[in-house]
């Protein structure tokens, strides 16, 4: 890597001991040398609402956006709810959407997702990479890191003890290093 690379994370479930908080702290050990990942905390946003929206962008959704303007990339892990993104996941992404100089725009990143299900967030993953295109932000297509029964594949501790996922962060973390090298020319 030529430049550090800042990377800014989004963790799609809200739960202390969720399985994709597990694997976002997977993704933050196994990245390559010179990048950073610091995690943006969504849970504390409104419901999207234009109404606020008319009346001025909250502080958070302001300071939300600004990270995400400031990251070189961004890194999301999503949970499956009911087919699709949770809630909390989207409501980010739309408040964000709406801010001036939308700040999605030309952002490489990447998707991981966890489950207790067989189909490992391939779902949720699709329909976030649907709003990532409408948002012209660019996403690493390849590996596709679909965790299906996280349960068996962290311990009791929250440690992954499985080595083939572990290797599938790994090398999307080193996927999303090299496209954003690649997107600053480099």
């Amino acid at each position: 890597m030529s430049k550090p690379i800042n990377v800014l994370a989004f963790c799609g479930s809200l739960r202390k001991a969720s399985y994709n908080r597990m694997a976002l702290k997977v993704a933050i050990a196994e990245a390559p040398a010179g990048m950073s990942i610091g995690e943006a905390e969504i849970g504390h946003l409104p419901h999207y609402n234009a109404d606020i929206q008319a009346a001025g962008f909250p502080a958070a959704v302001t300071e939300l956006a600004g990270r995400i303007a400031a990251a070189d990339a961004l890194l999301f892990a999503t949970p499956e709810y009911n087919y699709s993104m949770p809630g909390v996941l989207k409501n980010a992404i739309d408040w964000v959407s709406r801010v001036p100089n939308q700040p999605f725009a030309g952002k490489p990143a990447a998707i991981l997702g966890a489950t207790m299900g067989l189909t490992g967030t391939v779902r949720a993953q699709l329909h976030l990479r649907q709003s990532m295109i409408f948002l012209n932000m660019l996403p690493v297509n390849k590996p596709e890191v679909l965790i299906a029964q996280a349960q068996n594949k962290f311990d009791a501790e929250g440690k992954l003890a499985d080595a083939v996922t572990r290797g599938l962060i790994r090398d999307l973390m080193a996927a999303l290093a090299a496209w954003t090298e690649r997107l600053r020319g480099g």
